[in-house]
């Protein structure tokens, strides 16, 4: 078995009195998707944003390929091969699809400028489906296409590994199912994904194996199948013993 990628070790987090990450521990292995799951305000976003770097740990490593990235700022952890999007979509509003891509091109691991970035800015605008759409203005896009080009932006960053947050949430089933497909291509690609997600199938297309969190903590981990079976994480998902 292949050492993991990411390896986040008794990570934790505290806003006052409420520890929004208890003692967090996982591994993403290279090449694989891995669902972090659980129900609203269990601690996901804030363990994606704990391991991009938007926020520091109180206790608790990350580490990308053996390296140490834990409170280092967002801006070096990208540049490392850490990229994400956001549960709430962040495009640059009055720039182009085109001028969002270059900005993570100019920035990211693999940095591109001028002819080279404006080839590689088309070709990642339609690999998520924005082809032909480079000149506008990232406010005029709907919501799903918005997402597709935070996605685009991510991807112009070269990482190692990506994050997703939500990124198939308020989809119409046409949108999900193109969506699961492009997750499903980045894969295949050799892209290693931690995804955020409440879409159940999704999840069970698109996951090798899932880490489910409750209050802040692990509670369970395997393959979707066994996750989702198993009493605990139902429980914290509907509070019924017997759900």
């Amino acid at each position: 078995m292949s050492a993991p990628l990411l390896r986040v070790t008794g990570l934790t987090r505290a806003f006052g009195g409420l520890v929004a990450v208890n003692a967090l521990s996982f591994g993403v292995r290279p090449g694989e998707i891995l669902g972090l799951l659980g129900p609203n305000g269990s601690g996901k976003t804030t363990a994606l944003n704990l391991i991009s770097g938007a926020l520091a740990p109180d206790a608790g490593r990350v580490e990308l390929e053996g390296r140490l990235v834990s409170g280092l700022p967002a801006h070096r952890i990208a540049r490392l091969g850490i990229a994400r999007t956001f549960q709430l979509v962040r495009p640059l509003p009055a720039m182009s699809c085109t001028e969002n891509v270059l900005a993570g091109l100019a920035f990211g691991r693999d940095a591109a400028w001028d002819g080279e970035a404006l080839e590689r800015a088309e070709a990642l605008l339609a690999l998520v489906g924005l082809g032909g759409k480079g000149h506008l203005p990232a406010e005029v896009l709907t919501y799903v296409d918005q997402k597709r080009l935070e996605l685009a932006r991510a991807l112009a960053l070269s990482p190692r590994l990506l994050l997703l947050d939500e990124w198939l949430a308020g989809l119409n089933p046409t949108e999900l199912r193109d969506g699961i497909a492009l997750i499903h291509s980045l894969r295949e690609e050799g892209r290693t994904v931690l995804m955020v997600e409440h879409v159940m199938d999704a999840v069970r297309s698109l996951c090798d194996r899932c880490v489910v969190m409750n209050a802040g903590a692990r509670i369970a981990e395997g393959p979707p199948a066994e996750v989702l079976a198993d009493r605990e994480v139902i429980r914290a998902y509907l509070g019924a013993e017997d759900a």
